[in-house]
């Protein structure tokens, strides 16, 4: 393969990742696959096999954010970050912690909150959400977990500001897999440091 045309790749691969970042950050989509497939469209380039990856198009959203919506967008995300931290404290038993948009800073106000618990009790989370009498939905959420894939319970809890609360209850051999990375996963302290981080700024 010649030089120039790896260069042309990169070049698409870069606008792909600016135009899916544009397309979230605008229209509200938060599905990565969404967006990047609506981008490739959008710039002519539907057949393409080299999509940029998620990260990609985080990092371009950072920017497109930083960039365009530096205004509005920490607010929104301070409140996101204040709304999942007391979730966060009320589910505590659980250990929990905050993964997704909401952590990474690209989160604006159509995201979801997304929380990562662990019991192996699998009913333990339900039956609490029932004793404290908080509206929830239930369901399955199909995850890896030690090399294998298996359905987990999901429940989704909605927030007087409207934003959802994802949460998805995990065994708890996941929470010391070695996979919770400071960047991707945040516990109650990690979570309180962000805020105040961001309340000094």
């Amino acid at each position: 393969m010649s030089k120039p045309s790896i260069q042309r790749r990169d070049l698409m691969r870069e606008q792909l990742a600016q135009q899916a970042a544009k397309l979230m950050a605008e229209d509200g989509i938060t599905d990565h696959a969404l967006a990047k497939r609506k981008a490739a469209r959008q710039l002519g380039a539907s057949d393409t096999q080299h999509l940029p990856s998620n990260q990609e198009v985080d990092d371009a959203l950072h920017s497109y954010r930083f960039l365009y919506q530096h205004d509005s967008h920490p607010d929104i995300l301070y409140q996101l970050r204040e709304e999942a931290l007391a979730a966060m404290h009320l589910l505590a038993d659980f250990n929990p912690y905050l993964v997704g948009s909401v952590l990474s800073g690209t989160a604006d106000e159509n995201s979801d909150i997304n929380l990562m618990l662990f019991s192996d009790d699998a009913k333990a989370v339900l039956l609490f959400l029932l004793k404290h009498n908080l509206d929830f939905e239930d369901g399955e959420w199909k995850v890896r977990v030690g090399g294998h894939e298996e359905n987990v319970p999901s429940y989704t809890l909605t927030g007087e500001s409207g934003a959802q609360t994802h949460i998805i209850v995990l065994p708890e051999n996941a929470r010391h897999s070695g996979s919770r990375h400071p960047e991707t996963h945040a516990n109650i302290a990690a979570v309180e440091t962000l805020l105040a981080d961001s309340a000094n700024n």
